[in-house]
């Protein structure tokens, strides 16, 4: 058989493919189905009764913000991670708001410590904040994971680390809202501290959850 020949055959037996959109749309549509779930956990939970208060406390806004775009920002990362040929580099772009949220929670810790010496920075414990951080977050994981699995599985672990850092930062986010919990250090152990383990729990089922296997089995057409 002729070279041009073949290659015409197999070009009339592949289907076309659609190329997922890029990351900043998949971004905005895991949020559109992400901020609803997180309103409805809030409102089912009760928001805490000095909601009115906090939202006159600017550092309390600079942590929620600094949360939230942390958690935009990673599940922006891990979509591009599933590009061929993607700048690497913004990979990093989750490293700023998360040195922003721990470095206004640093300072809060270092208030307590000029204000109240060693008993600013007691610590107590607070169970809530792992499990409520995986409900609010729940939804958020289960969207983003099924959407990563779209793309290509060029670095699995990396890939659902960010996806499970969006999904924590998000859940942390809303736990904020209905968890009247404000010490620093607290928020700096027990809730930072959950966000970090699931991402890396995550990041550990990374070639469980995202493989080639699993992506040939995906009708959907996947990123080029």
């Amino acid at each position: 058989m002729k070279t041009g020949k073949m290659i015409e055959e197999l070009a009339a037996a592949v289907d076309a493919v659609r190329p997922l959109p890029p990351p900043s749309i998949r971004t905005a549509a895991w949020l559109a189905l992400s901020l609803p779930f997180l309103a409805l956990v809030v409102v089912v939970m009760s928001p805490r009764a000095d909601m009115f208060a906090r939202l006159m406390d600017t550092r309390f806004l600079v942590e929620q913000a600094a949360a939230l775009l942390a958690g935009v920002a990673a599940a922006y990362a891990a979509f591009v991670s599933t590009i061929p040929g993607a700048n690497r580099k913004l990979l990093l772009l989750p490293v700023f708001p998360f040195a922003v949220w721990l470095g206004t929670l640093g300072l809060g810790c270092l208030q307590s410590w000029l204000r109240s010496g060693p008993h600013g920075l007691a610590l107590q414990p607070d169970w809530v904040c792992f499990p409520m951080i995986m409900l609010v977050g729940s939804l958020p994981a289960v969207a983003i994971v099924t959407m990563l699995r779209r793309g290509a599985p060029l670095s699995p672990c990396t890939t659902i680390a960010l996806g499970g850092l969006a999904a924590a930062g998000l859940g942390n986010f809303g736990l904020r809202l209905f968890h009247p919990q404000d010490a620093s250090i607290m928020v700096l152990v027990w809730q930072v501290g959950s966000v970090l383990v699931l991402a890396t729990l995550a990041g550990c089922l990374g070639r469980q959850l995202f493989n080639w296997h699993l992506v040939k089995g995906n009708s959907s057409p996947m990123q080029r």
